[in-house]
């Protein structure tokens, strides 16, 4: 049968005890709300960065657009002056002139359907870049959110983290002088129980966790010297008895 000191035992305990704190402000570093928070923004942001370019891609097409409406109503309308111009001056004989004027109608229905399409360009543009206006809109907006989570998490690791470097120190002061066999048993069954390694044990009841100890385990709790490293049968905990 395991032996070590019955105070080596008992102080186990603190040692379990300070091992669950550490475990559980690791637990609330690891699932700090921000980190879930920021998590959903990085995804927010990056759909959309993706908007952005399409909607970039699309204004540039649409200024395109525009540029070419409105060249190709200037180029009417610079034809139509000079025409006009030249009839002004009565640079065209009677019949030049008949079909000058006629041509001048056609510039102008001509020019009349380019200044639509220019409209109708420009409208798609003011659109367009209102579309990508908006994007740019809420990506700031996001930018400002993980800023301020960003910030909430630093706040709150540091807080955290000045927790674990206190109770790391204190468990180490704790597990100082403890029977060396004694720790590595303590360790080894805490690996395996998810971090639970040590019960204390009033009489026949154990706690935290209350264990259903079969017959022979009280009889053999009861019969077990001061010294002896109780375990339960089922899942190996160190059962360290309190009544003493």
């Amino acid at each position: 049968m395991t032996t070590a000191p019955a105070t080596d035992q008992r102080r186990l305990l603190d040692v379990q005890a300070l091992d669950t704190q550490l475990a559980k402000v690791a637990h609330a570093r690891r699932s700090h709300p921000t980190l879930a928070t920021l998590t959903e923004l990085a995804g927010r942001a990056e759909d959309l960065r993706r908007s952005s370019v399409l909607a970039e891609s699309v204004v540039n097409d649409h200024r395109r657009a525009v540029a070419k409406a409105e060249a190709d109503v200037e180029q009417v309308r610079t034809r139509a002056q000079r025409d006009q111009g030249r009839l002004d001056s009565g640079a065209f004989g009677a019949k030049d002139s008949v079909a000058v004027m006629a041509e001048l109608e056609q510039l102008a229905r001509r020019q009349s359907v380019l200044e639509d399409v220019e409209i109708e360009a420009m409208e798609g543009l003011e659109g367009a870049e209102g579309e990508l206006s908006a994007i740019r809109e809420q990506i700031a907006a996001i930018e400002t959110q993980v800023a301020a989570a960003t910030a909430e998490r630093d706040a709150a690791f540091t807080e955290l983290d000045a927790q674990l470097e206190d109770v790391t120190a204190r468990r180490g002061v704790a597990a100082t002088g403890i029977d060396e066999a004694l720790l590595a048993l303590y360790e080894k069954v805490r690996a395996s129980n998810g971090g639970l390694a040590v019960l204390g044990l009033r009489g026949i009841r154990t706690e935290p966790l209350q264990l259903d100890l079969s017959l022979s385990e009280v009889s053999a709790i009861k019969a077990a010297p001061k010294d002896a490293v109780l375990r339960d049968e089922e899942n190996g905990y160190i059962l360290v008895r309190l009544d003493d």
